[in-house]
């Protein structure tokens, strides 16, 4: 009987190395893990890794739900995805702007509707018709950084690659990434969950990799993984898909994900992505090529924060 295991992300990307940021994403890191644990005592990876991602997207700490950043007409817009070995069924939303924790939305598309994606006010209706609450609105500091890009703006201070120098402000000042949560549970069955509140000042209507069924996460009866990084990249390269199948042709978990991990560095350059995942055994690892990617795993009683 496999042990029940769990592994989670709080994004790839730089991120501040002070004690405070670093105590509050190792905090968070580890409420998702034991909140995954608990619930794998009795529960389905399905339910744990949901649980975990809620967690993170209410931690208002990270790039997902509740802390989700903004676009670049200042609303939050958010991107989440599920996908369960049991069934072999995934569910996903996108640009969606009213729950409060859209991997919950997510998990009702792959287990009420007949379908894998739902977009924009649409997704937001059945949200709303099923009772989910409400997302509160961009946080005062992701506010306060808004106006100051767009006071910038304003004064003619764009230089000329603006997405690229935007999202190194951002990454700079606040510990956000795109969130994340692998499992197995007792019964062998494995499960991936991805949620994400997207780039800071992207175009509005533009969507990432989260809720790619492939890219930003996927889980069959061997491995379950959740990637994290340039969105475009990853969906081009289908990375979750990819780390999966190479966990699933390998014996050794760690020598699977660094193996892809260089071959989508080779074709897309450093500071683009990470990853995690795990297998049926209950064995994880986290590959990335940035400078950091803060995630933790869980198995038997007893936790470890790595990654930072």
């Amino acid at each position: 009987m496999p042990t029940p295991a769990i592994a989670v992300h709080g994004g790839a990307g730089r991120w501040e190395r002070d004690p405070e940021t670093l105590g509050r994403v190792q905090q968070v890191l580890r409420e998702a893990v034991e909140t995954g644990l608990r619930v794998l005592n009795s529960g389905s990876a399905l339910d744990a890794v949901v649980e975990a991602v809620k967690v993170m997207e209410d931690s208002g700490v990270l790039n997902a739900g509740v802390g989700s950043t903004v676009d670049l007409s200042g609303s939050v817009s958010m991107d989440a995805g599920v996908m369960y070995s049991r069934t072999g069924r995934a569910g996903a939303v996108a640009y969606v702007k009213y729950p409060r924790n859209p991997v919950v939305l997510a998990r009702y598309v792959m287990e009420l509707t007949d379908h894998v994606l739902l977009v924009g006010d649409a997704a937001d209706l059945l949200a709303s018709r099923l009772g989910l609450e409400r997302h509160p609105g961009p946080l005062e500091r992701v506010r306060r950084m808004y106006g100051e890009a767009v006071q910038r703006i304003a004064r003619g201070e764009v230089p000329q690659r603006f997405y690229s120098r935007s999202i190194s402000l951002w990454l700079s000042k606040f510990p956000t990434g795109t969130v994340g949560a692998v499992a197995v549970d007792r019964e062998g069955e494995l499960a991936a969950a991805t949620s994400t509140g997207g780039v800071f000042l992207k175009m509005p209507g533009r969507v990432g990799d989260s809720p790619i069924v492939g890219a930003g996460f996927y889980a069959n009866r061997c491995a379950a993984a959740s990637a994290t990084g340039i969105g475009e990249f990853i969906i081009l390269y289908h990375l979750s898909l990819r780390a999966v199948e190479a966990v699933c042709n390998a014996l050794d978990v760690a020598e699977a994900a660094e193996r892809v991990m260089a071959d989508f560095t080779s074709r897309f350059g450093r500071d683009t992505a990470g990853f995690i995942v795990i297998d049926r055994l209950g064995r994880a690892y986290g590959a990335y090529n940035t400078q950091a990617m803060p995630w933790a795993y869980g198995a038997g009683g007893r936790i470890e924060l790595r990654g930072l």
